[in-house]
């Protein structure tokens, strides 16, 4: 991961101590040497970038902030996401807040930045430490942080207990719920969000041919349109489509077809054979199966489209 300082924001030295390019190493020891505003020197870069969009005091308000960017990562740091890519993140949310800014309320600049710097962070969290988001509302949002912090102080207070599992008793939900005042349901749903992890749709391209992967079974393919005519043809075909094909056949081949392929007697054993229509109609078992091959053909005609 590559930092730099934003391109928009070059300044002449000394501030220009940033690395363009450089480990991460490197980029933080650079911004812990960078020297801090006093509250005059903050509250006078402040109103010429307010005033006059000075680009240059805006470069000395976030170059002299970005040791506080650094810091406020760490402590997102067992999410298992890059530190670099959280810095970034949170560089954007301190130039947001340099940019609104105003020095006239009385308030340093460190503290109006740390919203800024969390909230992009926050949603950086969100949108890369699982595929599908955990989290889309705002409350959901709050619960996902805050349980996340209880959790990881439940399972310090419990390292000693034999029993402690990964999930939440029915104690320690109700007491989660109470200091986050939400319902019991919502940290459970929450905490099975967060214990779940992705899972590939489809089969990694190093196992073999025989694996079965989600993808197989999640598709629904019923209302394919090519599925659903396929299926209107066939019944078409089943039903009407047959007493119409069976129509343009004489009595003897309708009845040669009928007790041949669509009757059933009620020990399944199917019509009768070629040998018992042959001697009911005084022919060979040759001649009747003739007659059938050519009714066959008369159907499939008659059923072909137009």
């Amino acid at each position: 991961m590559t930092l730099s300082t934003p391109t928009a924001l070059t300044v002449r030295d000394p501030w220009s101590l940033v690395p363009s390019l450089g480990n991460l190493d490197a980029y933080i020891s650079a911004v812990n040497r960078l020297p801090l505003l006093t509250p005059e020197e903050e509250s006078s870069a402040a109103r010429r970038l307010r005033d006059s969009g000075d680009l240059e005091a805006a470069g000395r308000l976030v170059l002299s902030h970005l040791r506080l960017v650094v810091s406020i990562s760490r402590q997102y740091l067992g999410y298992g996401l890059p530190q670099g890519d959280l810095i970034q993140e949170g560089n954007v949310g301190l130039m947001k807040a340099v940019k609104r800014y105003d020095p006239d309320q009385g308030v340093r600049l460190v503290s109006y930045a740390m919203h800024w710097i969390k909230a992009e962070i926050h949603e950086y969290v969100l949108r890369n430490w699982r595929m599908v988001k955990v989290a889309t509302t705002k409350a959901q949002r709050k619960l996902f942080f805050n349980l996340r912090s209880m959790k990881h102080s439940m399972k310090e207070d419990q390292a000693d207990d034999q029993t402690h599992r990964n999930s939440l008793s029915e104690a320690q939900l109700a007491h989660v719920a109470r200091e986050l005042n939400v319902k019991p349901e919502e940290v459970l749903e929450m905490e099975t969000r967060m214990s779940g992890g992705d899972v590939a749709l489809e089969p990694q391209s190093d196992e073999d041919g025989e694996s079965f992967a989600p993808i197989a079974y999640l598709a629904d393919d019923s209302q394919e349109p090519t599925r659903v005519l396929e299926a209107q043809a066939r019944d078409e075909l089943a039903g009407d489509g047959i007493s119409r094909a069976l129509e343009a056949l004489d009595e003897r081949s309708r009845r040669i077809v009928e007790e041949r392929w669509l009757k059933v007697n009620d020990d399944s054993s199917g019509g009768m054979t070629l040998h018992e229509l042959a001697a009911e109609y005084g022919v060979s078992a040759e001649r009747i199966r003739q007659i059938e091959v050519a009714a066959m053909k008369k159907m499939r005609k008659a059923l072909s489209p137009a």
